[in-house]
């Protein structure tokens, strides 16, 4: 099971790295000061605190409706010192397959809260209306501003809170995959080469 999380995380290390490595960014002169700090390489080792971190962060920004949402997760990511990779992963929550679905849950979880809550929504926002003629067989179809708006924040905050008792849970019941330190890691593999080598001394 560690091996193969291990080779799921490098892959995904590897393919952020072609991302921000690759020619289209690389032109846009404007990007650099702010790619650059993300090669760090504290940033992207597992460790708890910022693998949480990184998971909140990219389960926050998967809720925004907008483009560029591996961006500004990746510049967060560095602000914040979480782990960049992670954070960048969780924000294909919304993907193509998913992006309608959790639009139009966002928007009745936002009557919800309105409904049972009684929050207010400005009268400007009442008066937006999202169009889902972009989605195939949705012509026609529109969200009301107001309870979208409410139910993305609403839903981007739920989740970048339960990110960290989650990651805390999941590393507690398995430290040797999530160690609560970089340190923790490594040291954990200076004591296994030590023990191999006690056992092929004693073995010859």
């Amino acid at each position: 099971m560690v091996p193969g999380l291990k080779r799921r995380y490098l892959r995904i290390v590897r393919k952020v790295y072609r991302f921000l490595r690759s020619p289209g960014m690389k032109r846009k002169a404007w990007l650099q000061k702010s790619i650059k700090p993300m090669f760090e390489r504290e940033l992207w080792h597992p460790c708890r605190n910022s693998v949480a971190t990184g998971v909140a962060i990219g389960l926050f920004v998967s809720q925004l409706p907008m483009p560029g949402q591996m961006l500004l997760a990746g510049i967060w990511s560095v602000f914040f010192r979480a782990n960049i990779p992670i954070a960048l992963a969780a924000c294909w929550v919304t993907n193509p397959l998913t992006h309608l679905p959790i639009m139009l849950v966002q928007e009745s979880f936002g009557d919800f809260l309105r409904d049972s809550l009684h929050i207010p929504i400005h009268p400007i926002f009442e008066k937006i209306k999202i169009s889902l003629s972009f989605f195939p067989g949705w012509e026609g179809k529109f969200l009301n501003g107001g309870s979208f708006i409410l139910g993305f924040l609403s839903m981007g905050f739920l989740l970048f809170i339960l990110a960290f008792p989650t990651v805390y849970l999941f590393s507690a019941l398995m430290p040797k995959i999530l160690p609560k330190t970089r340190y923790q890691r490594a040291k954990a593999k200076v004591i296994a080469r030590q023990k191999k080598e006690e056992s092929q001394n004693q073995s010859n």
